[in-house]
């Protein structure tokens, strides 16, 4: 189960559809367009609240997370030492594969008794047991494969390929259902990677920075910029690479947050960033 949030832009939003007044020969609005009415609405600035840490393995190249049936699912990528786990968030994985070389692991999302696991340049993705992660069959995959994350009640996938466009596509084929082009205040947000959905909304790391964008699925448009500054110290910046990792606490407002070669995970709330600072905040 995952959860939807009705966030203060929504019901601002809302609010001002319910008063507008009624459309005239020059247009809805006082006459601007729609889509200058939807680029204007304001973005909500968030940053991540800490409540929690758990232990992560530091070599694991993490290109994929996903809570699912009470455990973890971690994807690593790097040809020859791509892997896919599952078992309690902070241990050691209850389950693992290993992908052959040169296969480069990439995104993962459970769809029912099954899992996907993209593969980066490689033109197929890997279809799992979500149980056993016995693998049970390779298909095509055009372009490159970044992130996956899946909207049951859409029956669909959400795929990126580190630009600004999300695909759509079949759970059970991978054929393309349809895309959108993810735009804040107008401009395309590149880079997408490691994708979470939420409902209608679709979390997305921005690579390789620690921004998160949060995404309406059904226009691309931007809703919300969480800043995940300051998780790790610089000490453990010489060795970690990019922010690269969520995924949401299934019957919570929580999320677990990593990265590529990150010793830690965190657990983390998006809560309103005051003004002066996008810092990580730890709970009291």
């Amino acid at each position: 189960m995952r959860v939807a949030f009705v966030t203060p832009v929504v019901i601002l939003a809302l609010a001002a559809g319910a008063l507008a007044p009624s459309c005239t020969a020059g247009g809805g609005a006082g006459g601007r367009d729609p889509a200058q009415v939807r680029a204007a609405t304001p973005v909500e600035r968030l940053r991540v609240e800490v409540v929690g840490t758990l232990p992560h393995d530091p070599g694991a190249f993490t290109q994929g997370l996903e809570m699912a049936r009470g455990a973890l699912y971690e994807s690593t990528g790097v040809s020859g030492r791509s892997t896919i786990g599952w078992g309690p968030p902070g241990a050691a994985p209850t389950r693992r594969a290993r992908l052959p070389a040169p296969l480069f692991g990439e995104g993962i999302t459970v769809v029912g008794r099954t899992l996907w696991q993209l593969t980066w340049r490689d033109g197929v993705a890997i279809e799992r047991d979500a149980r056993t992660l016995a693998e049970l069959r390779r298909v095509p995959y055009d372009g490159e494969g970044w992130g996956v994350c899946h909207q049951p009640r859409r029956g669909r996938l959400v795929t990126s390929d580190g630009s600004a466009r999300l695909v759509f596509r079949d759970p059970g084929t991978l054929g393309r259902k349809g895309s959108v082009v993810v735009t804040l205040g107008g401009r395309r947000v590149d880079r997408l990677n490691e994708l979470e959905c939420v409902g209608d909304l679709v979390y997305a790391n921005v690579w390789p920075t620690d921004r998160i964008v949060r995404i309406d699925a059904r226009t691309g448009r931007v809703t919300g910029e969480i800043s995940a500054n300051g998780l790790i110290g610089a000490a453990e910046r010489r060795h970690a690479d990019a922010l690269n990792g969520i995924a949401a606490v299934p019957g919570t407002d929580q999320f677990l947050l990593t990265g590529k070669w990150w010793p830690t995970t965190f657990r983390v709330r998006f809560v309103p960033a005051p003004h002066t600072s996008g810092a990580a905040r730890r709970s009291p």
